[in-house]
């Protein structure tokens, strides 16, 4: 009798190759092993989920921080005085990172499912680490340098929970196809019951997040407040230079109900429009003044103000990145603008009939005009032909003897204080940061006939969650945006939410219960077919006489024929093990050379 081992059949993988090799350089199929990982192995495999999953809350905070680049990017000014857009860099390298890490987790999960054993290239595990360490020094930077942004990823889920609560309930469902197969073909144990308990902790705890999940836009549509007004904030900043008369002329083009600006006082008690400290930014005062160009704006007076250029700034920075949009005669008109005056914007607004909201930058001590700011600024308004109601008024400062002054003007402020309080000081209108604006506090203010307007708001996500939340007006850089919102971005009723919640919840158990259920009718079907255990790579020759049209290559790796003691005849046969039954073959199939010359 003879003894045989079963060939061994080896097809093309091409996608198992891929998939081994980028991931672990390991291209040859002898590289490749189906054994368990090393504990070193995992901890990487630990490390690039943490670098993905930071990551993502890291590209989500500057995908919802689009809202603030240009404070962001203004910040940077004030820090090194030279003006660059630090977004690029920051947006290119997350996007770079998250690509990498993302493709990483996709092959790492992809060689669980397979049973490969996980083996990242050195290459790769450098990047990681790099990645890893960079990103936690960015986020420690922000938090360093624009800590109160965070308040925007709190403010945003109001918006995006609902959404980002499906998408994570279809992606831990999805895995339950990688957990499923651990827990079902792996044999029990501590690990695998773990493994188990934690996923399905998690699914129970998606499932009852809508719980947890509040947003003004989830509310009857009969509730909607009406749209909020648009003031234009500096103008319209993103199409012409910020505070010049062509800026407020482009935001008065959009629509909007008011005109917003900061007001310095010059050395001879004219105030003129500017936000900065310097005139270094906006203007030319490095070619015309270099001497002076870093000393306060206040210190300028009206004629050297005024022979200032401040429109060029605009098209060589590009701040906005909407300069290749202007037409030429833009550009022209753009390159000839000059610094704008309390007085002029005043004129605009009552031609126009817009009101004009402004913040009044007090000068420093050692100026002429450090105790008559508020008195200069309130003359111009009184020699203007604009109504006083239309001009709301925001400085703290003697503000008691400004309403004796002008009773009708509209006073505001941008301290959130008590309703008690407001009144008290005669306060009609709050203007706040949107971190400040909650839904509760803002129906609160509109109950006792407060305004609230909201700053700054220029992405059409945040105005919609204002609208829903009931703020009368919004001022924004971007006026032609908000233009194109004629309705809340969504908006749905609670039991619209609540049959969503439950429905795909539903369909998330019914997804993990068939996945389990179809794992387990695999495995028991592979028992019942009387398969014996063998390699992975292996594929019997068999499968080649079912299937002849395969592309396969054949690959006689052992074939050892032991004689027993009696001997054998030629006609013996030997059988190779298929996946229904046995294949026989006789001996003579298989000859060597000599054999056949013999028998010839």
């Amino acid at each position: 009798m003879v003894k045989h081992q079963p060939l061994q059949v080896y097809e093309r993988q091409l996608c198992l190759s891929c998939l081994t090799g980028i991931y672990g350089c390991r291209w040859k199929r002898y590289q490749r092993s189906h054994d368990d990982s090393s504990k070193w192995e995992c901890s990487w495999f630990f490390l690039l989920c943490c670098s993905f999953l930071l990551l993502l809350v890291w590209s989500y905070f500057w995908l919802e921080a689009r809202n603030d680049y240009n404070e962001f990017n203004w910040l940077l000014y004030n820090r090194s005085a030279v003006w660059k857009d630090g977004t690029v860099p920051i947006l290119a390298t997350t996007l770079t990172g998250f690509t990498y890490t993302a493709f990483l987790m996709i092959l790492a999960l992809c060689h669980i499912v397979l049973g490969q054993q996980l083996n990242l290239y050195w290459i790769h595990k450098i990047v990681v680490l790099a990645i890893l360490l960079t990103t936690i020094t960015g986020v420690v930077s922000i938090d360093d340098f624009w800590q109160d942004e965070w308040d925007i990823v709190i403010i945003s889920l109001q918006f995006t929970g609902p959404f980002l609560h499906i998408g994570a309930l279809a992606v831990v469902t999805a895995l339950g196809w990688v957990i499923a197969g651990q827990v079902v073909r792996v044999e029990r144990s501590r690990l695998q019951v773990v493994m188990l308990v934690i996923y399905v902790s998690l699914l129970l705890v998606l499932y009852m997040v809508p719980l947890f999940i509040s947003s003004p836009c989830i509310t009857d549509r009969s509730k909607l407040g009406p749209r909020p007004a648009v003031i234009g904030r500096r103008g319209a900043p993103m199409l012409a230079p910020e505070h010049t008369i062509m800026s407020f002329s482009k935001a008065l083009q959009q629509k909007v109900t008011a005109l917003e600006a900061d007001v310095t006082i010059s050395l001879d008690g004219v105030p003129f429009l500017m936000r900065d400290r310097t005139l270094r930014r906006t203007t030319n005062v490095d070619k015309l003044f270099p001497a002076r160009q870093d000393h306060d704006a206040s210190f300028f007076n009206w004629t050297e103000i005024r022979s200032l250029n401040a429109g060029l700034w605009f098209l060589r920075d590009d701040p906005y990145w909407t300069v290749q949009y202007m037409s030429e005669k833009d550009r022209n008109r753009t390159a000839n603008q000059t610094v704008c005056s309390l007085a002029e914007l005043l004129r605009l607004a009552a031609r126009t009939n817009r009101s004009v909201i402004f913040s009044l930058r007090r000068p420093p001590a050692q100026h002429p005009r450090h105790q008559l700011w508020v008195s200069d600024a309130l003359k111009v308004i009184q020699r203007s032909s604009i109504l006083p109601e239309q001009v709301m008024w925001t400085p703290d400062w003697y503000r008691k003897k400004v309403r004796a002054a002008v009773p009708l003007l509209r006073q505001t402020s941008d301290e959130k204080l008590p309703v008690a309080e407001l009144k008290e000081r005669g306060i009609s209108t709050l203007t706040l940061h949107y971190s400040q604006a909650r839904a509760q506090d803002i129906r609160q203010f509109s109950g006792s006939n407060v305004s609230v307007n909201v700053y700054p708001v220029n992405e059409p996500w945040l105005y919609s969650l204002m609208w829903c939340s009931g703020v009368q007006s919004v001022s924004s850089d971007a006026p032609h945006i908000l233009k194109k919102v004629p309705n809340p971005v969504w908006i749905m009723s609670a039991d619209e939410y609540g049959l969503i919640w439950i429905t795909s919840d539903l369909i998330s158990v019914a997804i993990v219960m068939g996945i389990f259920i179809f794992q387990n009718y695999h495995l028991i079907r592979w028992k019942m077919s009387g398969m014996r255990s063998y390699n992975p790579e292996q594929v019997m020759l068999s499968a080649v006489v079912r299937r002849p049209s395969r592309d396969v290559n054949l690959m006689k790796e052992k074939l050892i024929f032991s004689e027993i003691n009696n001997g054998v005849g030629s006609t013996d046969e030997f059988s190779v093990f298929t996946g229904n039954g046995l294949d026989t073959y006789s001996c003579d199939d298989i000859m060597t050379p000599a054999r056949q010359a013999t028998k010839l």
